[in-house]
């Protein structure tokens, strides 16, 4: 983006004075600002992923969601094409940790080649908890790619929760 475009006016072809068309300016800048935000993301969190063909393998940061009740934290996250030994699930006081590692070999022979290809590439993320955990009862399954981990809260936990009666002024 141009800084002539960022200022209310510019000069017309009789050299006369004319209002800028802000509308167009500020998609203009709308468009390069959600370029450089993407930009920055991906390579802030490729950095671990310098191999060819990692990101196809596995995916910088895989896909969580995480919801909580009144009784618990449930996190959910998506990682395709892994199994559960390439997996680890820590829990510290106030942060769950995922990490993972994917290794993969292909090998191909045919009549006239022979191509290996092996890739690898790890992944970690980690989310802080809103509320005390029970750790002796969290759980985590995985299935079909997909992992569930569920976090009950401490009785303590579910007491601290004080309703806030909201009122008209």
């Amino acid at each position: 983006m141009k800084i002539n475009e960022l200022v209310p006016w510019k000069w017309g072809k009789d050299g006369e004075l004319m209002k800028h068309d802000w509308d167009l300016s500020l998609e203009s800048m709308q468009r390069e600002m959600n370029q450089l935000f993407d930009s920055f993301s991906r390579s802030m969190f490729d950095r671990e992923l310098d191999r060819p063909g990692f990101s196809s393998l596995v995916g910088a940061i895989p896909k969580m969601d995480v919801s909580e009740t009144h009784d618990e934290i449930e996190v959910t996250a998506e990682l395709p094409g892994m199994e559960e030994k390439d997996i680890d699930v820590s829990l510290s006081k106030e942060v769950l940790t995922i990490r993972g590692e994917k290794k993969q070999e292909k090998e191909e022979k045919k009549k006239d080649f022979y191509r290996m290809e092996r890739m690898y590439g790890s992944f970690h993320r980690s989310i802080p908890l809103p509320a005390e955990i029970d750790t002796e009862k969290v759980e985590a399954k995985f299935k079909n790619g997909v992992l569930t981990i569920k976090l009950p809260k401490t009785p303590e936990a579910k007491k601290e929760v004080k309703k806030i009666a909201v009122k008209t002024v």
